[in-house]
């Protein structure tokens, strides 16, 4: 890949950016009188329905996880009723916290807490990458404190999350990457050797993003149980589908709280558990490790000032929304959309592998990443997204995939899928040197030479966005 070539990823951004630009007026600096309130809902409702065709029509990976209009209406009358509440108030709105800590006490119940004698406590964050940098934060903190440790370090697979290497990042941290096996899992023998005195927590996935293939967590967190650090089970994508599958007969490993060498995991309620974007889980096994969580200054002239996680105020009807999402869905609720989700990655899954030139990575249960021998993987995804589908584009091996969600599972989406992915390997067969579109994007990581002119195009990238 060549500087045309990346100037070719902006031009494309760019070109997805115009219609915003022309089609409706950018505010620069405040207007001299505010907008008439009808006016403002117009407009939002012009964009919403401006973005709203291929998520709702299920051609987006992941993104929205239910998207049913009531569903989303009910929603935004709770967000409507606790649009003032703010937890770090609780004399105000005591309702925040009661919400929180049961959302916290129900996604423990459901990720073991129930079957270990030890307590199992949390608290809210923002998503996932905030409950991950809350964990390492947190670890960072326990292995200072308690084990001396001046310089402590991750050891994370290369297929854990970005969020941990940013972790490390804004807290002066260590982060071990360590090769994954042939099977596209974490490698224990080589995550053992690659603990070292300042090892402070070990990682795994439920699963990791890429490839959607559970880490062994049960041998990773006895490794580190035998070591006395901690373990985290990222299970920000999983936490809130694993489970009903494990209840519907799949075949799910051991990934959480009954697993005694687990320390923590984050969970999304976001994603999988269906509240509104803006909040995840964040578990610990006992009060003491969650304690190196906390903040709390006692001589600031303001007062006492105390907070669980990163934020000050926080938005107490998303925490209300996000209580409602859990307490409307019920066990009941989550084990049908699991069922229906699942029945529908294993039709795509089946389906894919009557292509000849795709090969699907691993045995996945809802996350499917497929690859080709054929031609670059990455012209197919240029393709679909021409037919209006937006997949994710992966590196190591290059690769795509698509995150099935209760969007897939509406009639008709997982066929269509099907049918413009045999288009797409149909016209590739016969245009070997079609574009591969913003496939390079991806694919340029794999090339230590493209490494620092691609971050500096990402730098553009997000000139470009927010500019």
């Amino acid at each position: 890949m060549d500087l045309n070539e990346l100037s070719g990823v902006l031009e494309e951004v760019t070109k997805a950016l115009k219609p915003y630009q022309e089609g409706f007026h950018k505010f620069s600096r405040l207007p001299e009188t505010g907008m008439k309130r009808d006016d403002v809902i117009g407009l939002m409702q012009k964009l919403s329905e401006f973005e709203a065709g291929r998520w709702k029509s299920g051609f987006a990976s992941g993104a929205v996880y239910h998207g049913d209009d009531e569903y989303n209406e009910f929603l935004s009358s709770v967000y409507a009723l606790n649009v003032a509440s703010n937890p770090l108030h609780p004399d105000i709105w005591p309702s925040a916290t009661k919400f929180e800590s049961e959302i916290v006490a129900m996604t423990a119940g459901m990720l073991g807490a129930d079957k270990t004698a030890d307590p199992i406590v949390g608290t809210l964050s923002s998503g996932g990458t905030d409950s991950i940098l809350l964990a390492m934060k947190t670890y960072r903190d326990w292995a200072r404190a308690e084990k001396g440790i001046a310089e402590p370090e991750i050891v994370a697979p290369v297929t854990a999350h970005a969020a941990f290497v940013k972790a490390a990042h804004y807290f002066d941290m260590k982060i071990v990457k360590v090769p994954v096996g042939l099977d596209f899992r974490a490698d224990v023998a080589a995550m053992e050797r690659a603990i070292t005195p300042d090892t402070a927590v070990i990682v795994g996935s439920a699963p990791p993003f890429p490839h959607g293939l559970v880490d062994p967590i049960d041998e990773l967190s006895e490794l580190a149980r035998s070591c006395g650090i901690g373990f985290h089970t990222d299970a920000c994508l999983g936490g809130f589908i694993l489970p009903w599958a494990e209840k519907l007969g799949y075949n799910v490993p051991a990934f959480d709280f009954r697993l005694p060498g687990v320390t923590s995991i984050s969970a999304d309620t976001h994603k999988f558990g269906y509240a509104p974007k803006g909040s995840s889980v964040i578990l610990y096994r006992g009060n003491e490790l969650r304690h190196h969580q906390y903040f709390s200054i006692t001589d600031w002239p303001g007062g006492l000032y105390f907070t669980p996680s990163f934020a000050g105020s926080r938005s107490g009807a998303l925490i209300a929304s996000c209580w409602a999402a859990l307490v409307s869905m019920g066990e009941k609720g989550y084990l049908e959309a699991a069922r229906q989700i699942l029945e529908t990655a294993e039709w795509i899954r089946r389906k894919i592998g009557e292509i000849p030139e795709l090969q699907v990575i691993g045995d996945p249960l809802f996350v499917i990443a497929l690859r080709s021998d054929a031609f670059s993987i990455y012209q197919i995804q240029e393709f679909m997204s021409r037919r209006g589908w937006s997949l994710n584009g992966l590196i190591l091996p290059p690769s795509v995939h698509i995150c099935v969600t209760l969007r897939h599972a509406q009639p008709g989406v997982k066929e269509r899928f099907i049918d413009d992915l045999k288009a797409a390997v149909e016209f590739v067969r016969g245009n070997p040197d079609a574009p591969a579109g913003l496939g390079p994007l991806y694919g340029m990581g794999a090339s230590v030479e493209m490494r620092g002119m691609a971050k500096g195009m990402l730098n553009s990238l997000l000139d470009l966005l927010y500019e």
